[in-house]
């Protein structure tokens, strides 16, 4: 979005710098998600390198074993060690995952303390889908918007008038009494 545009829209001056403030915002909290999905890219290389080895290793061992027993055990208890390591990288990767979503989601939803917002969520009621959506997240933040509004920026709110807010208008008569008689 440039200012030009706005201009163009004859959208006033105020106006525009408050929209490119918003605008700023927003450009810096998707920035700094793009570091959460590098570091979430990199441990999955880093994962996906480590069950190459292992796999390697594994055949290696297997090749060397034929009829030895006591390598037989050995590659038994290595087979299930791996079987074990992977299924941990796997749960890992799926929470990495499942936070970086998360993230990004409170980011978009405005939260100002993801840590703060995070604490009142139920996470064994929110699943990442297939296609990397969070099921469960949207109902639970309605609630929190609802209890706990301060922990979301909702902007500058324009044209707020409380009742009675502009200062009180009725007359204290015994107040008006005293003030005659004082002079």
């Amino acid at each position: 979005m440039k200012r030009e545009e706005l201009k163009n829209l004859n959208v006033p001056e105020e106006a525009i710098d408050k929209i490119m403030a918003l605008n700023g915002t927003d450009i810096e909290k998707a920035k700094s998600s793009v570091g959460d999905v590098e570091a979430i890219k990199q441990e999955n290389e880093s994962l996906k390198s480590q069950m190459k080895d292992r796999d390697k290793d594994l055949k290696d061992l297997q090749k060397q074993v034929k009829d030895n027993e006591d390598l037989s055990s050995q590659f038994s208890d290595l087979q299930e060690k791996y079987k074990n390591d992977t299924e941990n990288y796997k749960n890992q990767l799926q929470q990495t995952k499942l936070n970086g979503a998360l993230n990004t989601a409170l980011s978009a939803a405005k939260v100002r303390n993801p840590k703060a917002a995070e604490a009142l969520l139920d996470m064994d009621k929110i699943k990442l889908t297939d296609d990397g959506k969070l099921d469960g997240l949207d109902d639970q933040l309605a609630a929190i918007k609802k209890s706990d509004g301060y922990l979301f920026d909702e902007g500058t709110h324009s044209n707020y008038d409380p009742k009675g807010g502009d200062g009180s208008h009725d007359t204290n008569e015994v107040q008006t009494l005293v003030d005659a008689f004082k002079e």
